[in-house]
């Protein structure tokens, strides 16, 4: 039942991408491009993704298993590191190159589009790297 509710919620997510133009890269970019022709239409859906967010954030604290009975799992860190502050500047600059983010990319990938495999296939190797140097140390 919960791989149905995943896949689930996964179509949604993907006809959601591709209503709203965020897995247009040439959207993105134009919205990304602020000096230039900007298209201020996904600014709209982000702030609709935030608000859905924050509502379902909200619910979720108030309780200890999903609807489906599962354990819930929250993200616990509250704290600011090079982590992630790295991990946010390497994904704010593939997504200002590219006009692509994971989401889209993997819904560029099921339609075949080569952008999006090879954003992908960047995307793994670049996690590939992170995990290997980490292991280092």
């Amino acid at each position: 039942m919960n791989i149905l509710f995943s896949l689930a919620a996964g179509l949604v997510f993907g006809l959601g991408l591709i209503v709203s133009g965020m897995a247009n890269p040439a959207k993105v970019l134009d919205f990304l491009d602020l000096a230039g022709m900007w298209d201020p239409s996904l600014a709209w859906v982000m702030g609709g993704a935030i608000a859905v967010a924050f509502g379902a954030f909200a619910l979720a604290k108030k309780r200890t298993s999903s609807l489906l009975g599962l354990p819930m799992q929250l993200p616990t860190a509250r704290g600011i590191d090079r982590r992630l502050v790295g991990g946010s500047l390497a994904f704010g600059f593939g997504w200002g190159l590219a006009g692509i983010c994971p989401g889209p990319a993997i819904v560029l990938v099921g339609a075949g589009v080569a952008q999006g495999l090879i954003f992908v296939g960047a995307m793994l190797a670049g996690m590939s790297l992170v995990e290997f140097l980490r292991r280092g140390r």
